[in-house]
């Protein structure tokens, strides 16, 4: 695992918390009554490319919410650009994921309370 610098990290705060707003205010014409919350921002060494991590709630296909998502990548860089222009040099191109890292907590939680009542069982010899 490659560790980003200060500036990488810092680049992709400033990412994050402009689309954290822009998704605030205008994510509902993207995607009706669903909250979506930019969770991870991580920026490559060239500062060409940021990968975005979404998270969403209140839908019930995470999948087709991104999907959606893609298809305003283009009207959603331009709106982060002209908020973030004249602080940066390059404006980069936006790829989105989902973060599963609830969905892996929620299933580990479910293994760990089914071990916890098995071991709770007595034996039945």
């Amino acid at each position: 695992m490659i560790m980003e610098s200060k500036r990488q990290q810092k680049f992709a705060g400033v990412i994050q918390e402009d689309l954290a707003a822009i998704f605030q205010r205008e994510g509902m014409s993207y995607l009706p009554n669903t909250m979506v919350t930019i969770t991870k921002v991580r920026v490559t060494p060239d500062p060409a490319i940021a990968r975005v991590f979404l998270s969403f709630f209140n839908t019930a296909n995470n999948a087709q919410a991104l999907q959606t998502i893609k298809l305003h990548a283009s009207e959603i860089r331009y709106k982060l650009g002209s908020r973030i222009k004249d602080r940066v040099r390059v404006i980069p191109q936006l790829e989105f994921f989902i973060d599963d890292t609830s969905e892996y907590v929620d299933r580990m939680d479910k293994i760990f309370d089914k071990i916890h009542r098995e071991e709770k069982q007595p034996d039945t010899e």
